[in-house]
């Protein structure tokens, strides 16, 4: 989540439709958030894993992801992480979901998740597992060399937000969320433009280089070399592609 919401103004047109709850991953997040009645969802972008059958706040900078609401959706305020603009304690709980690698200033927003509520719980990945994922380290490399340094460690968040648990989050082969690692197991999928714009690392990272991976990975699946090579994957119906759940509270 930028501080001014320009990112995604540039880059969230049509997310509501790609980033939609997984049936698994939500349920996951259910169960760490517990109890908690009052939540405030920081970063909520189009409000896809906000419960209705909470009382969910939603924080969010970008006018494009805002407006992408549904009329349903949970009441939002546009501010940022660093900065949410409610008393201290107030909420039973924070959430947020992917977007820790978007602030500016990480310290300052776990300090605000942890002053707002006593549970925080926070879906991000582990960009040391993520980058061995078969995509990005055969054919999109320059997603990796891009979220260096930019991605936190698990270990930082988790010490950010004074976690209690982390928890594994396995991307089922038939994960709705259209996530860059939810094709896994369907990799014609990554010829289709389209899924490609759904992750903000390949929008991000240099198109050319991105435009010769996917032409080398076409040639694999045309050629058989992808099946020779991840063939095994099509028996697994759930993949660790570093996703974690980190739990405080």
């Amino acid at each position: 989540m930028r501080a001014d919401g320009h990112l995604y103004d540039a880059i969230g047109v049509g997310y509501a439709a790609k980033r939609v709850a997984d049936p698994a991953m939500a349920a996951q997040i259910e169960r760490a958030l517990g109890d908690a009645r009052r939540v405030l969802n920081v970063g909520a972008g189009a409000g896809s894993y906000e419960s209705t059958e909470r009382e969910i706040v939603a924080v969010e900078p970008s006018m494009v992801m805002v407006a992408q609401r549904g009329e349903s959706a949970a009441p939002v305020v546009r501010a940022v992480a660093e900065g949410l603009p409610v008393a201290s304690g107030s909420f039973d709980a924070t959430l947020t979901v992917l977007s820790v690698h978007h602030w500016r200033d990480r310290a300052t927003g776990y300090a605000e998740l942890r002053r707002v509520a006593p549970k925080r719980v926070v879906l991000t990945y582990e960009p040391t597992l993520q980058k061995r994922f078969w995509l990005i380290e055969d054919y999109l490399p320059g997603v990796a060399r891009f979220e260096a340094g930019r991605v936190p460690t698990v270990e930082e968040v988790a010490e950010g937000i004074g976690a209690t648990r982390v928890e594994v989050v396995p991307v089922a082969h038939d994960c709705r969320d259209a996530i860059l690692p939810a094709h896994w197991r369907r990799p014609e999928a990554y010829l289709d433009p389209e899924v490609l714009r759904s992750a903000s690392g390949v929008v991000q990272s240099d198109q050319d280089e991105v435009r010769a991976g996917i032409e080398r990975l076409r040639a694999d699946l045309a050629s058989g070399a992808w099946y020779d090579r991840y063939g095994h994957l099509l028996d697994e119906d759930e993949l660790d592609v570093g996703f974690r759940l980190v739990v405080a509270g």
